[in-house]
């Protein structure tokens, strides 16, 4: 379906700020799904589009904490792989079954969250709660990942937050480390998205440019800003997702 260039410009600066947030504390999909259902698209399209265009801001941000030696590539080895694993099977569930069922879990996960940062938002810091954290860090691919294929909202949200309860990673470094999975389950749903046919690419390329613009500037002002930052847009992308998903199931 043919979009203005108009149109095209609006969803490229929602692309670009969808990047950097993602980029610091996951959550850019609250930008960029609603921006294409109000373009137009009908549901799947618009989640193939949006993850042909996200691959490239996690892909930038990944490479930019990789830069600043935030990426642990012992983990790394571990949760790609399985990353791309959840990500294809929950991309090729939600061909079957509508995402809609996940809301309320979703939702109840989130106010949890929401919660526990507000009132401790340094619970656990440094702290390990599994003992292994390469089988930690699997279970958080493989779980995230299919999570991400499947639904979507809040994939880096949930994966910066587990990898500081569980790992007792600081948030810039889970915040890094994230990116891994994030990349990962981007790619391999973008694939089956694309094999079905359900990615318009003459939308996805130009905001895919904005993206790796916004990736970039997200990954740079994470690093400098440190943990107090990352840690409040953590806080604040959480309390959008518990509106919107609670404005979406109640209506």
């Amino acid at each position: 379906m043919p979009l203005s260039i108009e149109e095209l410009a609006l969803l490229s600066v929602v692309a670009l700020i969808a990047g950097a947030v993602d980029a610091v504390a996951g959550g850019g999909g609250l930008l960029t799904v609603p921006a294409f259902l109000a373009a137009g698209l009908p549901p799947h399209l618009a989640l193939g589009t949006n993850k042909a265009q996200a691959v490239f801001g996690s892909g930038a941000a990944l490479v930019g904490f990789a830069r600043a030696r935030l990426v642990d590539p012992t983990l790394a080895r571990i949760s790609f792989p399985l990353g791309l694993v959840g990500s294809a099977a929950g991309a090729a569930l939600v061909l079957l079954l509508e995402p809609s069922i996940l809301e309320p879990v979703v939702l109840a996960l989130l106010v949890a969250v929401a919660i526990a940062l507000a009132f401790r938002p340094t619970l656990l810091e440094g702290r390990r709660l599994l003992p292994n954290p390469r089988l930690a860090v699997a279970g958080l691919a493989l779980v995230i990942g299919a999570y991400d294929g499947f639904f979507g909202p809040g994939t880096g949200t949930f994966l910066v937050l587990g990898m500081v309860w569980w790992l007792g990673f600081t948030p810039t470094r889970a915040s890094a480390n994230a990116k891994v999975i994030n990349f990962a389950s981007n790619l391999a749903a973008v694939a089956i998205f694309a094999a079905r046919g359900e990615v318009l690419w003459q939308v996805a390329a130009p905001m895919a440019v904005a993206q790796l613009l916004g990736g970039y500037l997200g990954t740079k002002v994470a690093v400098s800003g440190g943990d107090v930052l990352v840690r409040r847009v953590v806080l604040a992308v959480v309390f959008v997702l518990v509106g919107k998903l609670g404005f979406d199931f109640i209506n």
